[in-house]
C-alpha cells in the first residue's frame, strides 16, 4: 500500500533526534492519546506516531471486516508504514491491543525493533484454569451485548472505569474517542480483542521488553504482566506505576513519560 496507507492511518513524524520511536495507541483512543507524552521525546527522537484502521480517526470505509479479523492484518499495517518510511530499526511503545500487534510485529521481523515498551498489555483477556486474565466470558458476553444494545451509555459507563483515576480530562478525552468509532466496527475489534489468545507466541519474542503496568487496571491484573515477564523469551522488565487506570499516558502523563525515559535509556 505505500504512500496510500501513510495517508489512510494519518501517519506523521515528529522530532528531531537520530533514532526512531514509534508510539501505538490501543483500542478506542487514537494518535491523539499520545499527545501529552509526545513533548518529552521530539527534542530526542524522530517519533513517528499513526492511526490504528479501527480507530474513529480513519475512514471508517478503509476498515476491511474480512481483513481484520485477527490482528494479522494491524502487524501488516505497522510493518508496512515502517518499511515506507525507510525505518530499519526503532524503539516501539505499544498500549494495550498495540502492545500485541508489536510483539506479533517483533517475531516477524526481529531486526526492525530494539525494544518494545510494553503499556497495559495483556496476551489473554479472558480467564483459563489457572491464568487470570481478568473476565470469565459471561462478563465478555454482557460487555458486547452492552455495546450493541446502546453504544452510547456503554461509552459513558466504560470510560471512567478504564480510566480508573479521578481524572475528568482523561475520562472526556477517551469518551470522545470512543465516540468517535463507527459502533459496528468498535463492537468487532472488542470481539477479536477479547477472544484472541497470544500466550502460546511469547516465548518466540527475543528483543527486549519492558512491561508497563499500573497499580489498578480493570482490564489487565498486575498478575498478568509477571505472567507475560516469565514467558517472554528475551529479556523483561516489569516496571509498576504508582497510579491507576487502564490509560496512563491520559490520566498521569508524566509519571508515564519517566518510565517510557527510564525504558528507553536502558
Amino acid at each position: 500500500m505505500g504512500q496510500n496507507l501513510l495517508q489512510a492511518l494519518n501517519v506523521r513524524v515528529e522530532g528531531m533526534g537520530q533514532n526512531y520511536l514509534v508510539l501505538a495507541h490501543g483500542f478506542g483512543t487514537d494518535q491523539s492519546a499520545w499527545q501529552r507524552i509526545l513533548p518529552f521525546f521530539t527534542p530526542y527522537y524522530k517519533v513517528i506516531l499513526y492511526d490504528l484502521a479501527c480507530a474513529g480517526s480513519v475512514n471508517p470505509d478503509f476498515f476491511d471486516f474480512h481483513r481484520y479479523t485477527t490482528l494479522d492484518a494491524y502487524v501488516d499495517d505497522l510493518l508496512d508504514i515502517l518499511d515506507t518510511l525507510g525505518v530499519t530499526s526503532c524503539a516501539y511503545v505499544g498500549h494495550s491491543v498495540s502492545a500485541m500487534i508489536g510483539i506479533l510485529a517483533s517475531i516477524r521481523r526481529r531486526d526492525l525493533f530494539s525494544k518494545l515498551i510494553l503499556i497495559g498489555a495483556s496476551p489473554r483477556f479472558l480467564n483459563d484454569h489457572d491464568y487470570h486474565g481478568g473476565f470469565e466470558v459471561g462478563e465478555i458476553e454482557t460487555v458486547f451485548s452492552a455495546m450493541e444494545a446502546n453504544y452510547a451509555a456503554w461509552v459513558s459507563g466504560f470510560a471512567p472505569m478504564a480510566v480508573g483515576a479521578d481524572v475528568p480530562m482523561a475520562v472526556r478525552e477517551f469518551s470522545r474517542t470512543l465516540f468517535n468509532m463507527r459502533p459496528d466496527i468498535s463492537l468487532f475489534v472488542c470481539r477479536t480483542v477479547f477472544n484472541s489468545d497470544f500466550r502460546g507466541v511469547l516465548g518466540l519474542v527475543k528483543v527486549p521488553c519492558f512491561i508497563i503496568q499500573t497499580a489498578k487496571d480493570m482490564s489487565v491484573p498486575a498478575s498478568v504482566a509477571t505472567y507475560m515477564k516469565n514467558h517472554l523469551g528475551g529479556k523483561s522488565t516489569v516496571i509498576m506505576l504508582n497510579t491507576e487506570g487502564h490509560l496512563p499516558h491520559l490520566s498521569a502523563p508524566n509519571v508515564l513519560a519517566q518510565s517510557l525515559r527510564r525504558a528507553l535509556l536502558q
